[in-house]
């Protein structure tokens, strides 16, 4: 098998599975917890500390928003049997770079992966995002070009795959919905705010030797909690967030 059709097929694989990249990381996670060591010895600079953890996941998620807050039906999904694209997305976040939701993702989980205040498990995530992403992003693009040719290479060729050029910015054709947004990303929003709280409690009890429930933590998860639940609900039993052409 050539190497670009093997490639191709990785990618093809990965795709089905990328949701489980965080698994594939769960030895190196437990590594980095046991080695835990607060970013501070005085708690109120760990905490300070611990949220700008949050925030850089936190920034992860507005990257995902603004990119399907913009995006019509048909694109930019969470699907994972074979790609689907019904147009081709070249303007807002998709004018500056050629996959805004992989680089949502990869703030999402340096976030996680920076709160364990750990050099070689930053690393070790850095070159294995790398790795697993660079063959879903190829497959994909093989995708797009055979879907649709001369637009697809024109805007390729203008736009960076991953590090974003924003000079090169167009206004997105479609109005910003944040029922858009609520509606795919409401899972994405309570697992995070899930990860942080238990990644809270288990580097507290590292390196207190005892559980530590700390009152903003808990009201950040019940907030988050109850979030999720709403939205679910709206999803589920009403047309709340429902838009036409989304």
């Amino acid at each position: 098998m050539a190497l670009r059709e093997e490639l191709r097929e990785q990618g093809t694989w990965l795709f089905k599975w990328r949701g489980y990249f965080p698994f594939v990381l769960v030895v190196f996670f437990a590594w980095a917890l046991v080695e835990y060591e607060p970013f501070s010895r005085r708690e109120r600079l760990d905490e300070i500390a611990a949220v700008l953890c949050l925030l850089v996941s936190a920034f992860g998620m507005f990257l995902r928003a603004v990119t399907l807050g913009y995006a019509p039906r048909g694109t930019s999904g969470r699907n994972t049997r074979r790609q689907i694209a019904t147009e081709l997305s070249t303007t807002g976040m998709y004018s500056v770079v050629r996959h805004p939701l992989y680089l949502g993702n990869f703030f999402l989980g340096l976030g996680v992966v920076l709160f364990l205040n750990h050099l070689w498990f930053a690393v070790v995530y850095c070159l294995g995002f790398a790795l697993f992403y660079e063959r879903i992003m190829a497959t994909e693009e093989t995708f797009l070009r055979e879907s649709f040719g001369a637009p697809y290479e024109e805007w390729a060729g203008r736009t960076p795959a991953f590090f974003p050029r924003f000079s090169g910015w167009r206004g997105p054709e479609l109005p910003f919905s944040m029922r858009s947004v609520l509606r795919r990303e409401h899972h994405g929003l309570v697992e995070v705010v899930a990860i942080f709280f238990v990644l809270r409690v288990a580097t507290d009890f590292v390196s207190r030797e005892r559980f530590v429930l700390r009152p903003g933590w808990i009201a950040f998860l019940v907030v988050g909690l109850v979030a999720w639940i709403t939205l679910r609900f709206l999803k589920k039993r009403t047309g709340v967030l429902d838009v036409e052409g989304r």
